[in-house]
């Protein structure tokens, strides 16, 4: 089985296993994800105010992506998509390749990913919500 099918069917049994809703008593765990959105995911994506007009164009925000029917999936899930699955390593997974990365490379662990994924589905497009 490639690497590629193993972490997307780890991918899929995680998101599985964590359909949990995202609740603001999570306290430090939202800073937390927060944080780590600040240093890794903000070179990509905006992510609240905090990066208002940066981000890459074509990259959808964080806030976009959690107001999506299947924003919860996308996130639970996004270490495994393209093309995070480049550069995006966890403890028990070795990159696809051993080709040159295009973004610096991101170690996290499964709690760092949790944390992530808790904070980035408080952020709700305020386009999409009353």
């Amino acid at each position: 089985m490639s690497r590629y099918r193993q972490r997307t069917r780890l991918a899929a049994i995680i998101a599985g296993m964590s359909m949990v809703p995202a609740l603001p008593t999570w306290g430090d765990d939202l800073e937390t994800g927060r944080a780590l959105a600040r240093s890794h995911c903000a070179v990509c994506h905006v992510i609240g105010d905090y990066n208002k007009f940066g981000g890459i164009g074509s990259t959808p925000s964080f806030q976009l992506l959690a107001s999506m029917k299947d924003g919860a999936a996308r996130f639970q899930t996004f270490y495994a998509r393209r093309p995070h699955l480049s550069f995006v390593t966890l403890p028990d997974q070795k990159p696809p390749t051993n080709l040159p990365l295009n973004a610096p490379p991101v170690t996290l662990t499964y709690e760092q990913v949790d944390a992530i994924v808790r904070y980035g589905l408080t952020l709700k497009d305020p386009r999409l919500t009353n």
